[in-house]
C-alpha cells in the first residue's frame, strides 16, 4: 500500500483529542561512478505511519514501520496511550493548538516513461565518457547521482487533508587535478533540482558545458594564491549568500530556537540589516516560479505561506508551528516539517532567499578597489547568536576593479547581523540552489538561493 492509497480520513472516528496522522514513504538512489567503474549503486526505501496526539499541552508520538489500516489503529492506540502517560507526568494545563483547515493535493511524478537503473547507468558512464575524453589529465573524476523522492499523505483532527509527491534528482561532478607541489586541488558542482531524473536530465551532452565551466574554474584553482587574512570587500555571489542566510539567520528565526534564547529573539522591529537587505522564507512559489522545495501544507496540517524574515534591514519576525504561533500570539506560517515517517515535525525553513536589488553584478565588482569575489561555499556552520564560519572552494580576487587569480581553499567568519548592515549593494538576479540539505536533529531538503551581495568579511589566508 502506498500513502496515496490509504485513506487517513477514514480513522478520524479513532481519535482522542487533537491527532495528526502522516503516512510517509522516502525512496533514494545513488549511484557513485570514480574514474569510470562504479563504487556504489544503491536503492533504498523508508515506509510507515506515524501519530501525534496532543493532550495537557505534552505530545504523545508513535510511528510504525508499515503501510496499512491494521497499522493505522494501532499506531493511534499507541500515541494515544503516550499522550496519556506523559500528560499525567508533565501536563502543562494548554488543552488546545490554533486550527487550520487545509485542503491540497501536489504530484511531482514524472508522466514521462520512467528509464531503468541500466539506463540511468548508461546516462553516467557516457557523461564520464565525455568528461574523460575532453580532459584527459584529470587527477580524478566522480559522477555522482542523487536522487530523492518523499510521498506524504496527511490528515488531522481540524480536517486537514493533504497529498503531497515530491522529487529532487541531482547529478554531482568532482574534478580533481594535482599543483605543482603534488596536492590534490578539486571542485565539484551539482546540476539538477526538483523533478524526477526524466524531467530533469535529457542528454549528457547538454551537461557538459555546466561541467566546462566547471572545469575552467578548476584550472584557475590550480594556480590560485592564498587569500590575504583580515576584513576587506568581498562581493559574494549567490549560491553563497543563499547559504549564508538560511545557516546565519534563516536558524536565528525559527521560532523553537528563538525560545531557546536566539540572538533574533527580542530584535523583531529592529534595524539587523542594511536597508538593502530584505529575506523571505518562500513556501512554495516565487514571481510565478515553483521553487526546488515547494511546501504547500506542511507536516502539522496547516497551510504554508510566505514568511518575512527581514524587510529593508528590519527583523519582521519567526518561522512557527502550530506550538510556537500559541506561545507567541502570531500566525502559523506552515514551517513544521518532518524527513521520515518516524520523524517529528520540527520548525524547518523551505526556501529561504534574500531577495534580490536593483545593482549588477558586474557593476559590484567594478566598485571593489582590493577584494575577493566569493563563489562557492564548501562547509560551514553557523550558532543561534548568528555567528558563522564556512569554507569557500572557489573565489577570485578583485584589483581596481577587475577580476583577478583565483584562490585556493579559505573560509570567511562573522556574527551575520553584524555583517549584514555592512551591505552596499544588491544584484537584480534571482538564483536558486538546487541541493540544499539542511542537518537540524533530523536532515530534510531545502531551497536557497537570492542575489550576489557587496558587504565587508573576515577572510581567513596568510
Amino acid at each position: 500500500m502506498t500513502p496515496r492509497e490509504l485513506r487517513l480520513n477514514a480513522f478520524a472516528n479513532r481519535f482522542d483529542g487533537y491527532t495528526e496522522l502522516r503516512a510517509q514513504c522516502n525512496a533514494q538512489t545513488s549511484i557513485i561512478m570514480l574514474n569510470g567503474d562504479v563504487t556504489g549503486n544503491v536503492r533504498s526505501s523508508s515506509s510507515g505511519i506515524s501519530a501525534r496526539v496532543f493532550k495537557d499541552g505534552v505530545w504523545g508520538f508513535a510511528a510504525r514501520p508499515a503501510l496499512s489500516e491494521e497499522e493505522t489503529l494501532a499506531v493511534i492506540a499507541d500515541a494515544t496511550r503516550n499522550a496519556r502517560f506523559l500528560a499525567g507526568r508533565a501536563g502543562r494545563g494548554i488543552h488546545t493548538l490554533p486550527a487550520d483547515r487545509a485542503l491540497h493535493e501536489v504530484d511531482f511524478t514524472t508522466r514521462k516513461e520512467r528509464k531503468t537503473r541500466a539506463q540511468v547507468l548508461d546516462f553516467l558512464r557516457e557523461l564520464d565518457g565525455l568528461i574523460h575524453a575532453r580532459y584527459p589529465d584529470l587527477k580524478s573524476r566522480v559522477v555522482q547521482l542523487a536522487d530523492l523522492d518523499m510521498e506524504k499523505r496527511l490528515f488531522n483532527s481540524d480536517g486537514s487533508d493533504a497529498y503531497s509527491f515530491v522529487a529532487r534528482s541531482l547529478v554531482i561532478v568532482n574534478l580533481a587535478y594535482e599543483d605543482d607541489a603534488g596536492r590534490p586541488v578539486a571542485l565539484y558542482k551539482a546540476f539538477g533540482g526538483r523533478g524526477q531524473f526524466e524531467d530533469v536530465f535529457a542528454a549528457p551532452a547538454e551537461l557538459m558545458e555546466k561541467v566546462d565551466v566547471l572545469h575552467r574554474h578548476l584550472l584557475d584553482k590550480k594556480d590560485g594564491v592564498s587569500a590575504r587574512a583580515g576584513v576587506h570587500d568581498v562581493v559574494m555571489d549567490s549560491e553563497l549568500a543563499g547559504i549564508l542566510a538560511h545557516e546565519a539567520i534563516g536558524h536565528t528565526t525559527e521560532a523553537d530556537l528563538v525560545q531557546e534564547g536566539s540572538v533574533a529573539g527580542d530584535r523583531v522591529g529592529q534595524q539587523v540589516a542594511s536597508a538593502l537587505v530584505s529575506m523571505v522564507d518562500f513556501a512554495h512559489t516565487h514571481d510565478g516560479e515553483t521553487l526546488p522545495v515547494p511546501v504547500y501544507v506542511d507536516d502539522e496540517g496547516v497551510a504554508a505561506k510566505d514568511t518575512w524574515l527581514i524587510k529593508d534591514g528590519v527583523l519582521q519576525g519567526f518561522m512557527h508551528n502550530k506550538e510556537s504561533a500559541e506561545h507567541f500570539a502570531e500566525d502559523m506560517t506552515g514551517n513544521a516539517r518532518a524527513y521520515q515517517f518516524f520523524d517529528e515535525p520540527l520548525i524547518r525553513m523551505r526556501n529561504t532567499a534574500i531577495l534580490p536589488g536593483k545593482d549588477r553584478l558586474e557593476d559590484m565588482i567594478a566598485s571593489v578597489e582590493d577584494g575577493y569575489y566569493l563563489m562557492w561555499p564548501s562547509n560551514g556552520q553557523a550558532d543561534t547568536t548568528s555567528e558563522f564560519m564556512f569554507g569557500i572552494s572557489l573565489g577570485y580576487e578583485i584589483k581596481n576593479g577587475r577580476l583577478g587569480r583565483a584562490i585556493t581553499d579559505t573560509a570567511i567568519s562573522g556574527v551575520a547581523f553584524d555583517m549584514l548592515k555592512t551591505v552596499t549593494m544588491v544584484s537584480d538576479e534571482m538564483n536558486w540552489g538546487c541541493a540544499g540539505m539542511c542537518g537540524k536533529k533530523q536532515i530534510i531538503p531545502v531551497g536557497m538561493g537570492g542575489p550576489a551581495i557587496k558587504c565587508r568579511i573576515h577572510i581567513g589566508g596568510e
